[in-house]
């Protein structure tokens, strides 16, 4: 049996830049760093795609987790495993398409601090952690921002792509995630074979802050699981 690739690319949610993963220490994995920034989601998986040769194992957080999903259907054979971290596989909903093209507007306007602080209560389940966050955020800026939230409206609903993955996927969200909650992950898990749910007690939506040891310690375990 054949251990999964070492190299790991860490897709980052939105507002969010490679420190979001300074915590999760993960030996004997290389962990590459990949920046979102294209206006379409198809695009940004083309951005993942380039960002390393050959195979490699995907994780990703909130819509980076939404751009793993379009890795995996576009070029199912690069990837070697998957991990969905706080994430929604469905299609956009109505209020979301409309909540997050008030957002761009807002931005557009010069708002952007507002909607980021506006965004800020949604992101942890325990205190501490607002200036983390910030930080990434004004790193990432409003233009990325704008080319963000047009991405999030197209995605699609990833049902199909799970179903015909032939990876392992694991699906790993905090019990207190308060914009993805359990059942979306429960849906991804039971929706690939072979999928795999682990839920972390009284964490919020960014995981890799909120719990890093944790996180760094069930992704350890699932990338030593021979294939």
């Amino acid at each position: 049996m054949t251990t999964r690739s070492r190299k790991t690319l860490l897709v980052p949610g939105m507002l969010c830049d490679p420190d979001l993963w300074s915590g999760v220490d993960v030996p004997g994995a290389s962990g590459v760093p990949v920046a979102i920034t294209e206006s379409t989601i198809t695009g940004m998986a083309e951005q993942v795609l380039a960002a390393a040769d050959g195979p490699f194992t995907l994780v990703g957080l909130s819509l980076g987790a939404i751009v793993g999903f379009e890795v995996l259907r576009l070029a199912p054979e690069r990837v070697t495993a998957f991990c969905a971290v706080s994430t929604n596989s469905g299609a956009p909903t109505e209020a979301q398409l409309s909540g997050w093209s008030s957002m761009a507007e807002r931005t557009e306007r010069g708002e952007f601090d507002a909607v980021v602080r506006d965004i800020l209560p949604t992101m942890f389940a325990e205190k501490g952690h607002d200036e983390r966050f910030l930080g990434m955020a004004h790193r990432t800026g409003p233009d990325v921002f704008r080319a963000q939230l047009a991405a999030q409206a197209t995605r699609i609903d990833a049902a199909a792509t799970l179903g015909a993955s032939s990876c392992p996927v694991l699906a790993v969200c905090g019990s207190a995630d308060a914009l993805c909650p359990v059942g979306f992950h429960r849906r991804i898990a039971d929706t690939a074979p072979g999928g795999r749910l682990r839920v972390i007690p009284g964490a919020g939506h960014l995981l890799p802050i909120e719990r890093p040891r944790v996180l760094a310690h069930v992704l350890r375990e699932w990338l030593d699981e021979p294939s």
